[in-house]
């Protein structure tokens, strides 16, 4: 099955390096275009800054990163090895540097624009997308607690109830998870209920670490 890791949501963070002031910023970003975007949106913004260093990846895209003036190899691919290892695709990272006077030499350069990454990503969180579908149940009222408790057990979501005659839910569930969550609905009614899928979307759920 289809499944990776993404920002749960944008984020910033910031340090001062011997006088240098490191800003990270990470976003999640579905398109090329979006990270280049936000890439002009920040030149822009930090217009005065000494480098906007930046790094992006996308699912089943493009990966992309610029030292924008730093030396080759201590600036955008320290950040993107920071996304890499965090497995985090859907992703954008710029770091804006404003120089402090103070050299950092390669390995600090190296470490600083790591940790502008790293603290912005931390600050985002990381979430897994995977695949979910879209189930509707038709029950009646006696039913209802029971299946919408169900529901919840497979890790699953009601997206809407409607009233009527009987009952419609709405259901949104962990792919992975439907023939089991299915085939307890058949237990649980003795068959008279039976989910039938209508669609199926992507799906984030944060995760740890």
């Amino acid at each position: 099955m289809d499944t990776y890791r993404v920002p749960s949501q944008d984020a910033e963070s910031e340090f001062v390096e011997k006088k240098s002031r490191f800003i990270g910023r990470i976003w999640v970003t579905e398109t090329e275009e979006e990270a280049i975007e936000h890439i002009k949106a920040m030149r822009q913004q930090h217009w005065d800054a000494t480098h906007n260093v930046y790094a992006y990846v996308i699912h089943g895209g493009a990966t992309r990163y610029s030292d924008d003036g730093e030396p080759q190899g201590t600036a955008g691919m320290p950040v993107l090895e920071v996304l890499r290892g965090s497995g985090v695709e859907n992703v954008c990272c710029v770091v804006t540097r404003y120089f402090g006077g103070t050299l950092l030499g390669t390995g600090g350069l190296v470490r600083a624009y790591g940790k502008a990454a790293r603290d912005a990503l931390t600050e985002a969180g990381i979430s897994r997308k995977q695949l979910w579908k879209r189930l509707d149940l038709i029950l009646p009222y006696a039913c209802f607690e029971r299946l919408r408790q169900e529901v919840e057990r497979f890790g699953g979501v009601v997206e809407e109830v409607e009233y009527s005659a009987d009952i419609c839910l709405h259901v949104l569930l962990p792919a992975d998870r439907k023939e089991e969550f299915s085939a307890r609905v058949t237990d649980l009614t003795r068959g008279s209920v039976t989910p039938a899928e209508t669609g199926e979307t992507y799906r984030a759920v944060a995760v740890d670490g």
